[in-house]
């Protein structure tokens, strides 16, 4: 296997997981949050979902100076319409990072918008699957406080 494809292979398995949390969710709790400060269930599904759009921006050193997100004034319908919608996104970003080369993933510097820290892309991108683990993670603990089972996600 390439480095892209680990890399592919690395985003594709927490995406499983994630989908499997969010699914363990009833539509009724798609609002709730453990404060207001916080974001929703169905605010976080959209946030990592959202990403893919913005996470390839990035790693095609677009312009992200009048950043829009398809997103946008968009409603969340359900889980499903949500998947439906972000999938063109995923599959675009995904099929980006499997053009890397070994050599571009090693040698090639980002610069991450939101505090202009220059990173290696093979690194940026093993970031990318991180911030969705992070969320992983912070869901379960939402479906722990509203006191719904857990889905397995450990297999």
């Amino acid at each position: 296997m390439t480095q892209s494809e680990f890399i592919i292979l690395n985003f594709k398995e927490i995406r499983r997981r994630s989908i499997k949390l969010w699914n363990g969710l009833p539509e009724k709790y798609y609002n709730w949050k453990p404060d207001e400060k916080a974001m929703s269930a169905s605010d976080m599904i959209r946030h990592v979902l959202e990403a893919d759009y913005g996470w390839n921006l990035i790693i095609n050193q677009g312009d992200m100076t009048n950043y829009k997100t398809p997103w946008k004034n968009r409603p969340f319908i359900n889980l499903t319409d949500e998947l439906e919608f972000a999938e063109p996104y995923r599959k675009t970003f995904i099929e980006r990072v499997r053009q890397f080369s070994d050599t571009e993933l090693n040698e090639t510097e980002i610069i991450h918008p939101g505090n202009g820290e220059k990173k290696i892309l093979g690194t940026y991108l093993l970031r990318i699957g991180y911030h969705e683990s992070v969320h992983a993670g912070q869901f379960l603990s939402y479906l722990r406080a509203m006191k719904i089972e857990r889905p397995k996600i450990w297999d």
